[in-house]
């Protein structure tokens, strides 16, 4: 019989929300795991974790976004893997753009010692996840109105988990059934346009452009999507222009934003741009309005700004 692993893990994915629900489970239900983002890695973080506590409570680590953590920090992880502490839980988590794979550094850091193992959820098995969601929440969701979820807001966990939430308090104690879904996200289809622009802003070409081309051909109005862009633009000039190192509940409330969730997505995507780029971008849509209230087709003005998003930096000037 093989000797047990110690609790190290290594989660990668296209989704930042799931990875960092798939981690809180791994530190376990009575744990309050250290969060760290990979990005904003000081040093002596895995101090905690060699380092019994005074009152004997479980411990944890949870770094996030670890594609940027620093050289040092890579460094300082794979010292302390060369004896992790079996008592001890540390879970890395590496978001992936879509199709890709889990960074090799971190899968050679950590699969000799730990597990390595990819988090994702197909369209198929979203309804199932909601549905083992809400009975782990006490709700009862009809697998008709988890599917009705997923038709209307499309295929975001994080704004899926957002929505059964706000259904369980709509609606206590009911069976949450498709025309329960309508009832409360009617005319919510413009969710859709989240899609594209976590995939565009995520610097991800290829499924931004297939997102693009759904909504078209879905016949959205052009300007509505254009507006999403805009909005979503809009809130990562204000994330960038904070401190990088604010807390995410912090930066969330400076940028105006909703969940803590989203100031960390943002956060991320914000990354990816230097503030003159973003700037730049903002003319561009604004050109862009203006070529579809002229009368240009909307099937070349946009496809030409979501690859300008999300392909090559764009360039001042």
């Amino acid at each position: 019989m093989s000797p047990r692993k110690p609790p190290v893990h290594l989660l990668w994915g296209e989704d930042e929300f799931l990875l960092r629900g798939a981690a809180l489970e791994l530190a376990g239900i009575d744990v309050q795991p250290r969060e760290v983002d990979g990005a904003e890695w000081q040093g002596g973080e895995t101090a905690d974790l060699a380092t019994p506590s005074l009152f004997g409570e479980p411990r944890a680590l949870v770094v996030t976004d670890c594609r940027s953590l620093p050289d040092v920090g890579l460094r300082e992880l794979g010292a302390y893997l060369t004896s992790p502490d079996p008592a001890a839980t540390l879970v890395l988590c590496a978001t992936v753009p879509e199709r890709g794979k889990a960074p090799a550094a971190l899968v050679k850091l950590v699969g000799s010692v730990g597990s390595v193992r990819e988090v994702k959820l197909g369209r198929k098995d979203l309804p199932a996840w909601l549905v083992q969601r809400a009975k782990g929440r006490g709700t009862d969701l009809a697998p008709e109105g988890a599917a009705a979820l997923v038709e209307t807001l499309g295929e975001e966990p994080a704004a899926l988990a957002q929505a059964l939430d706000q259904l369980t308090t709509v609606f206590p104690g009911r069976r949450l059934t498709r025309d329960l879904v309508a009832q409360q996200f009617r005319g919510l289809g413009e969710q859709h346009i989240w899609d594209l622009c976590d995939k565009a802003f995520g610097k991800d070409l290829e499924g931004a452009m297939r997102s693009l081309r759904t909504l078209l051909e879905a016949r959205d109005d052009p300007l509505m999507i254009l507006g999403g862009l805009a909005a979503r633009l809009r809130d990562l000039l204000k994330v960038r222009s904070l401190p990088d190192r604010m807390p995410p509940a912090e930066l969330a409330k400076a940028a105006g934003l909703r969940f803590d969730w989203q100031a960390r997505r943002y956060r991320e995507q914000a990354r990816r741009f230097s503030l003159e780029e973003l700037v730049a971008l903002h003319a561009r849509i604004t050109e862009t309005d203006r070529a579809l209230k002229s009368g240009a087709s909307d099937g070349v003005v946009m496809p030409v700004l979501v690859a300008e998003i999300a392909g090559e930096p764009a360039r001042v000037g």
